[in-house]
């Protein structure tokens, strides 16, 4: 059995976009897929993901399993369809899928909800017996516990900054209303065994690993463990938590002897509204600045991810952004605009407002504005970003930010340059650009 798993990219994530290397690290999801595969069928498998090279026109494949969120969906679809004019099964999963099966059902041959531990195998095996079926669902018993390791060997090292990207738990459970993981998955936390992780980091070989799991800390007792347990490796490691981080002593002081060198923290916005507005009540705006010190005082930089858009933010949001962000020394900025996933509160809040502008899911990317901000115009918004993805990523303000005596310049810098390369194309993606799937032959298009 010929089996190929596909991960599409939008325009600006694609490998021929403003998406570099320095800026992405291993994929899991697919990697995972490949190493679920049922050892009775040896199978071949390839991976193609977009961001890291092109997608052939000329995959030979018995069955294509392709992971889709809703930025991709649209491309995601047009490879679906034109492979299936080939005669290969297509499979689609994912985010999008997940959300939006029926739709989804439109292109596939089969699709598939929820994670896909349990059902993936499954798939394939009812697929070599002639019996596939349209749809399957996560199982109800679904757990994270005996978590394969990923077929990292079927990916290109070459194109990553990191191939040591490693899954501890997965889930979150705050109430924020834009998110679409707890709606396409539930708000459920998976936990791995500790001691299960321990032993995949140690066969990596590797002196600092990244967590890409969505809350390193929405389970205190369980990051405790798992952090003290890291101890002893002597290893660096990169992560994603909440702001409540900072204020949490035990966790700061775990993290520190433990390794970590960075986090991901999502600040939203420097308007106490807009967290208000996403039910993002974690974050409080005015400890923005004595969270960066507790945080530079451990030796951890930090990613601030901030969305424009909310409600209540005008045209001065992106000054304001700016100027604090230089302030607080955030040493890796990061812009979105707020983006109405489908089926989540916020989408059908500003569904019912007649709100939703934009249908494309191609545009649904966190950078393109897909609805009618409350106050300033959706050329205002993108006319906002673009100048502050370049204002933030200047050579003076990137230099002004990083002057800080726990900064460690070796993995800051790299990643503020790639920043600063991404910021200078960002007005190039249009959605003209954006929409374009002319590369893939139309079928019933």
């Amino acid at each position: 059995m010929k089996i190929a798993l596909l991960a599409p990219a939008g325009a600006m994530h694609r490998h021929s976009g403003n998406f570099g290397k320095s800026l992405h690290y291993a994929p899991l999801t697919l990697t995972t897929l490949a190493a679920l595969v049922p050892e009775e069928l040896q199978a071949e498998i390839v991976i193609y993901d977009e961001t890291a090279g092109k997608i052939p026109l000329d995959i030979d494949a018995d069955i294509m399993g392709i992971t889709c969120i809703t930025g991709t969906a649209s491309r995601c679809y047009a490879f679906a369809d034109y492979y299936r004019s080939r005669g290969v099964t297509v499979v689609l999963g994912g985010v999008h899928p997940s959300m939006l099966p029926d739709e989804a059902q439109l292109h596939a041959d089969v699709v598939m909800t929820g994670f896909a531990e349990q059902t993936f195998p499954q798939m394939l095996m009812d697929f070599s017996r002639g019996c596939v079926q349209p749809r399957y669902v996560q199982n109800l018993d679904y757990s994270i516990e005996n978590r394969v390791i990923p077929r990292r060997d079927l990916l290109d090292k070459r194109k990553y900054i990191t191939m040591n990207s490693v899954e501890a738990i997965r889930g979150c459970s705050l109430p924020c209303t834009f998110c679409a993981y707890p709606t396409a998955f539930g708000r459920t936390v998976y936990k791995r065994p500790v001691q299960e992780v321990i032993r995949e980091i140690q066969m990596l070989h590797t002196d600092i690993v990244l967590f890409p799991d969505v809350n390193l800390i929405t389970d205190k007792s369980y990051a405790i463990e798992l952090f003290t347990a890291l101890i002893p490796l002597h290893i660096g490691w990169l992560g994603l938590a909440t702001s409540s981080i900072g204020f949490d002593e035990d966790l700061l002081q775990v993290f520190r002897k433990s390794g970590c060198r960075g986090l991901l923290i999502g600040f939203e916005s420097i308007c106490q509204e807009s967290q208000s507005f996403v039910k993002k009540g974690i974050n409080h705006v005015s400890e923005y600045t004595e969270l960066m010190k507790r945080l530079h005082n451990q030796g951890i930089l930090v990613q601030g991810c901030f969305a424009f858009g909310g409600d209540g933010e005008d045209v001065s949001v992106f000054e304001q952004t700016v100027d604090m962000i230089q302030k607080a020394k955030i040493d890796l900025p990061r812009y979105a605009i707020l983006t109405p996933f489908p089926k989540t509160q916020l989408y059908d809040q500003l569904e019912q407002q007649g709100r939703i502008i934009e249908r494309d899911w191609a545009m649904y990317d966190v950078e393109h504005c897909v609805f009618t901000p409350e106050k300033m115009s959706k050329e205002e918004l993108e006319a906002g970003i673009t100048w502050a993805w370049k204002e933030t990523y200047s050579l003076p303000n990137i230099a002004s930010r990083l002057f800080h005596k726990q900064n460690s310049l070796w993995l800051s810098l790299p990643v503020n340059l790639g920043y600063k390369g991404y910021a200078a194309k960002y007005e190039k993606f249009t959605r003209e650009v954006m929409c374009d799937n002319s590369d893939i032959p139309a079928v019933g298009r």
